[in-house]
């Protein structure tokens, strides 16, 4: 099932991208969700995401209960910093896992960090959000947004049984926003959530992902 399969998976690689050409859109500009400032970059890059996306957000949005609202902590991320990210990952494993081969590093990093040429973010298909009240009071939704292992891997994984009961039902009002707005989650990570690009293609059986790598002009 496509719950279980990870972004290295050469499955989601094979899924071909009808690039459709939307551009990336600001979301501090369109002021109908909150956008936090943890991951702001020079370019503000971190902010940007796809026209459709923002639509969606917007949706989503409307479907939150009164005095709820989407937190984005990220958009869209350059290529050159996903791929550093993955490097990075590769690396750590390495040295933990030195018998290991390249192929296996690699396909456990993607566990944790997607590989760059089918990132989610890249493509400004995919937002790490969260939810806060209107004053920007973040919700308890059991772990940190980016929460890292080995402190949070498996409490970080959308359905985990370790979120508390008030995690759970947080995870679940978000999960029923985005989902209806047309968003997939990726099980490992409860705030990451795409649309458009190859992962949201393989997750829901289209016949090709709309998103390739974003060009992003900050």
């Amino acid at each position: 099932m496509a719950q279980h399969v990870l972004l290295s998976d050469p499955r989601i690689a094979a899924v071909p991208v009808k690039e459709c050409g939307e551009p990336l859109v600001d979301l501090r500009h369109e002021k109908v969700i909150r956008v936090d400032s943890r991951l702001a970059d020079l370019t503000g890059a971190y902010a940007h995401v796809r026209l459709s996306v923002a639509d969606r957000l917007t949706e989503a949005q409307a479907r939150l209960p009164r005095g709820l609202m989407l937190l984005l902590v990220e958009g869209y991320r350059p290529y050159a910093l996903q791929e550093s990210h993955f490097a990075n990952r590769v690396a750590r494993m390495r040295r933990a896992r030195p018998g290991w081969t390249e192929k296996r590093l690699r396909a456990e990093a993607g566990r944790f960090v997607s590989p760059p040429d089918v990132a989610p973010h890249v493509s400004g298909g995919a937002v790490d959000v969260t939810l806060c009240t209107v004053d920007g009071t973040e919700m308890p939704m059991g772990t940190e947004v980016h929460a890292t292992p080995p402190e949070y891997v498996d409490p970080r994984f959308t359905r985990s049984p370790l979120a508390s009961e008030e995690a759970w039902a947080n995870r679940r009002m978000l999960a029923s926003a985005l989902t209806a707005a047309g968003f997939v989650n990726h099980p490992a990570e409860w705030w990451h959530w795409s649309y458009g690009d190859r992962y949201w293609a393989f997750v829901e059986g289209a016949a090709h992902a709309r998103y390739g790598p974003a060009a992003f002009e900050g």
